[in-house]
């Protein structure tokens, strides 16, 4: 199956289904390759990786597929210079590039042909991004999982925004989509493409802690809750650590009280070592729509099924001849195959 939208037409993939980079989660080859191979876009987070170890996924990657994959690269991160030298060196087909601006190092991708795609959480940002010239936007929205922007706007108004302004750049919508509903609103809010974090936490190729997939599997959607408010905060699941931040919080303690709560615990503690109690449990609000552990593929294979009924069922328009025309020329269209 193909759905043809400018995101897949610009990275090459079947699908405008974009796995996202999850710390830990995807911080491996087994997700992104599985992702890649089904048709979407498989992406490597390459934040907490020692060079041997992302080199090594490099490597793996680069031998299990022929589709296109990408490497998700936080600018901000501590080595991030000699990590994103090496990734020149492997020239990965895409850059999924956040928390930071792209014009240092943007040039040198697109010479050895890579595709930059940008995280922005605002207009502003978005603005900034697109005159310095990258392939395209993700959009990130407030439901999203493990770092939201803190101002609340929700994806569904932010995609519509950032894509009704820049319709010349493909827009990736991220932070509460989970299944093929979600991708066809998606589109229809000018984005082409969605992408998908919480979902593939619960896949069987995941890289992180069965008890961390326990918790999202059996999470509400109101248990995903933000916390860290002026520490560049995060989403997460309900636990003692949620609760006392938010007690914090609530209370009006000062930042650096806060701050020393929210440092002590990391995402590692919970992805890898299964402290879902204490740790940082990122996810986002699409928890309440998550209920079974899955292959990737199938992942992929059931939204973008999903989309395609979903697209067949919605109601249609009548005009005055009673026949709905199309003026949109640059539409969605799913093609089976």
């Amino acid at each position: 199956m193909r759905i043809d939208t400018a995101l897949t037409r610009l990275i090459g993939t079947d699908l405008p289904i974009v796995q996202a980079g999850m710390s830990w989660v995807s911080s491996c080859a087994e997700l992104p390759l599985a992702v890649s191979n089904a048709g979407g876009l498989g992406v490597i987070a390459a934040g907490p990786m020692r060079l041997p170890d992302l080199d090594e996924c490099l490597t793996r990657i680069q031998a299990g597929t022929n589709r296109p994959w990408a490497v998700n690269m936080p600018l901000y991160r501590k080595g991030a210079e000699e990590t994103i030298a090496h990734l020149i060196d492997h020239a990965p087909p895409v850059i999924i590039a956040s928390q930071g601006g792209p014009k240092k190092h943007l040039g040198a991708f697109h010479e050895v042909g890579t595709i930059w795609l940008h995280v922005v959480t605002s207009l502003t940002h978005a603005a900034k991004a697109v005159e310095a010239g990258v392939d395209g936007l993700v959009v990130v929205g407030a439901e999203a999982g493990g770092h939201p922007p803190e101002h609340g706007v929700t994806s569904l108004v932010l995609t519509r925004l950032i894509a009704r302004e820049f319709p010349e750049i493909p827009v990736v919508a991220s932070g509460g989509f989970a299944d093929g509903h979600a991708l066809a609103a998606a589109l229809s809010l000018g984005a082409a493409g969605a992408q998908f974090g919480t979902r593939f936490i619960a896949t069987t190729e995941a890289n992180v802690h069965s008890a961390y997939q326990d918790m999202v599997l059996v999470a509400e959607a109101e248990d995903a809750v933000l916390v860290g408010r002026e520490l560049n905060p995060i989403r997460t699941l309900r636990n003692q650590f949620t609760e006392e931040m938010l007690d914090l919080e609530y209370a009006g303690a000062p930042v650096g009280d806060r701050r020393e709560v929210f440092a002590s615990k990391v995402l590692r503690q919970s992805a890898k070592d299964g402290e879902v109690e204490t740790g940082k449990v990122e996810a986002g609000q699409t928890a309440g729509l998550v209920s079974e552990r899955l292959p990737a593929a199938e992942v992929v294979r059931r939204i973008a099924t999903e989309y395609c009924a979903v697209v067949d069922r919605l109601p249609r328009a009548a005009g005055g001849d009673g026949i709905l025309r199309q003026t949109q020329t640059d539409a969605p269209v799913a093609v089976a195959g």
